[in-house]
């Protein structure tokens, strides 16, 4: 929160930092009072100077004078400050204006214009509620000021006159002040409102983008650490079977599980550094999908092959990834479930899009019956979240295709 707003919490002047007013447009507001009370001061000194003559201009010129420095010395660094509070050295400042006013007043009848400047100034040293006193107090002195000139019936109506006329001008700006006020605090209150709310959205879209993030590693030590883990120890059990009989072919097993676990380790350095999928780093999309289908065909013994079709072109980082790793999904279920003798994995550019296709001939198996484990989930969540779409076509004996189609 901004450090004026709280002044929310403790309301009351006409003017100063209530939450939505920079420090520029209370400097504004400073100059233009200050032009105000120069405008209305000067005119009164020039009626003094001009239509008084003799002892009471002196008296009357001292007294405003006075009135000027005591703005100058006290009241103004006061209103300044905003020091909204502190209502003791308001107090002092308008007793003191006020006993000016009585004199300048006596001397001169024309000084009671000064309470068109005195009476807003009043709203800006105290509180709204307790500045309309003071107010009502210059027009009431100078009622009692032209009453107590000229003790007639018709001074008497004249003094009745100023005091309602003043009277009256005091409680329709006391009113607008007060509406005043209240909105600012109205709108200091929906500026909390608005920082807590942000402050929530924040908190919220933090809690989405890490939730995010896990996902995310979760899909990717999916589809790149576990299944290398998967696959070198299904080549370490192979190797072992084969120590006896064959050490030749448990050598070659045992090379593959090393080549894996050298992919792997670059797999896992790549999350850390958050970089591309290692398999892309050396070359192309195409390159990578071909070193994948033939790693499988080395571990399991069968016959794999890979194609592309289709002019081929240059792919978002991100689309290159969704292919790879469902790629490399769909491979992954061929070396765990389908006990295949043959995989043909296929990259075509159609278009504005490009598809991927990974048949095989196992066993297969029945999509209804069939929950989905992570992997699949995983592959359809890349997949959507690229704009694609992604079919599984399977049956029991008659071998599984999955169909990637992303958008590019």
């Amino acid at each position: 929160m901004p450090d004026d707003v709280p002044l929310a919490q403790q309301p009351g002047r006409l003017t100063g930092p209530l939450g939505l007013a920079a420090s520029n447009p209370w400097q504004i507001g400073m100059a233009r009072w200050d032009t105000f009370y120069a405008v209305v001061f000067g005119g009164v000194v020039l009626v003094s100077v001009v239509i008084v003559a003799g002892q009471a201009r002196a008296v009357a010129l001292a007294a405003l004078s006075a009135m000027l420095l005591w703005y100058l010395l006290l009241g103004r660094p006061y209103i300044a400050r905003a020091e909204c509070e502190s209502s003791r050295r308001g107090v002092i400042f308008l007793a003191g204006l006020l006993a000016l006013f009585a004199l300048a007043d006596w001397e001169n009848p024309y000084c009671w214009f000064l309470a068109f400047a005195l009476c807003p100034m009043s709203f800006h040293v105290l509180r709204a509620r307790l500045a309309v006193w003071p107010a009502i107090g210059f027009n009431l002195l100078g009622g009692v000021m032209v009453a107590l000139r000229e003790p007639t019936s018709i001074g008497y109506a004249q003094a009745i006159a100023l005091v309602a006329f003043g009277v009256v001008f005091t409680q329709v700006y006391s009113g607008y002040v007060l509406g005043v006020v209240e909105q600012s605090l109205e709108q200091a209150d929906l500026i909390t409102q608005l920082e807590q709310t942000r402050a929530e959205l924040a908190m919220v879209s933090r809690d989405a983008g890490v939730l995010a993030e896990r996902q995310r590693l979760a899909g990717e030590i999916h589809d790149t650490l576990a299944q290398g883990f998967s696959s070198i120890l299904m080549l370490i059990q192979a190797a072992e079977a084969q120590l006896e009989e064959s050490p030749a072919t448990a050598r070659r097993q045992l090379d593959l599980a090393a080549q894996t676990a050298r992919e792997n380790l670059a797999e896992a350095r790549t999350l850390v550094v958050g970089l591309a999928p290692a398999q892309l780093q050396p070359g192309t999309l195409e390159q990578a999908l071909r070193r994948v289908t033939e790693r499988l065909g080395s571990e399991l013994g069968v016959s794999a092959s890979f194609e592309t079709s289709g002019t081929g072109r240059e792919l978002p980082a991100a689309t290159e990834v969704v292919l790879l790793r469902t790629g490399q999904e769909a491979l992954a279920n061929v070396r765990k479930h389908a006990a295949a003798g043959h995989v043909a994995v296929r990259l075509c550019y159609a278009g504005t899009h490009v598809r991927l296709e990974v048949t095989d001939d196992g066993g297969g198996f029945d999509p209804a019956a069939v929950n989905g484990g992570y992997g699949l989930r995983g592959m359809r969540g890349r997949v959507d979240e690229a704009g694609g779409t992604i079919a599984v076509r399977s049956a029991p004996d008659r071998g599984t295709s999955v169909t990637v189609e992303v958008p590019t």
